[in-house]
């Protein structure tokens, strides 16, 4: 038990530095696929035919890439065509390029589950488009989109660990290099699985209380 303690003791400050990183690339990568999802659904819900061509265009592309293909595409070959970025730079991005799509269609279910009747008041009272996105549908819309929400955030958080395989020293890798150099196999995994559960169990609780307060 004290060869137990001791191990937990010598391993955590390390893994805690992973989950640091962990935390960083989920936090990085959620603001980027927020921002850029609910430019694809503005596309798609914009009523241009185009503009919504080219928005499903580019979420069926990404939805049919995996995470660690476009992670790999933005680390070691845009370098080719001019743009370096660091392994933490590139897992943000590719994380939150690739979660654009699935932010995009949560977006879109959710305005257009606004109902249409206060869309048209809103423009008879002469709103442009925009503003009546902005005040009428965007509120109500992110109401409803908040547990689904939450829930891409857990799996944004898990998914984080995919940027270790272009060299980031997330958690996952951490606890890899940790295992391998000291084969404390189940002493090390147990920490990196009790830590991932740490920073999960808050979300998973919002957005529990999130589904609660929509139903009502």
């Amino acid at each position: 038990m004290s060869t137990f303690l001791n191990n937990v003791w010598e391993f955590l400050p390390i893994l805690l530095q992973g989950a640091k990183l962990t935390v960083l690339v989920t936090l990085g990568s959620l603001v980027i696929s927020t921002l850029l999802g609910l430019v694809w659904a503005g596309m798609r819900v914009s009523g241009i035919p185009l503009l919504a061509k080219v928005s499903a265009g580019v979420i069926n592309l990404l939805r049919g890439i995996p995470i660690i293909v476009l992670l790999f595409f933005i680390y070691f070959v845009m370098p080719d065509f001019g743009l370096s970025l660091t392994a933490l730079q590139a897992g943000i991005l590719g994380l939150g390029i690739a979660y654009s799509a699935y932010q995009s269609e949560n977006f879109r279910a959710g305005i257009e589950a606004v109902d249409h009747g206060q869309v048209e008041a809103a423009q008879a009272m002469g709103m442009s488009w925009r503003l009546t996105m902005r005040r009428v549908v965007l509120p109500q819309a992110f109401r409803i989109t908040l547990p689904s929400y939450g829930n891409i955030m857990i799996m944004m958080l898990k998914d984080s660990s995919q940027a270790s395989t272009i060299t980031v020293a997330e958690l996952a890798l951490q606890g890899k290099l940790i295992a391998t150099s000291t084969f404390q196999n189940a002493t090390v995994f147990s920490l990196v699985a009790l830590l991932y559960l740490i920073m999960c169990v808050p979300l998973i609780l919002l957005v529990r209380h999130f589904e609660k307060r929509s139903k009502k």
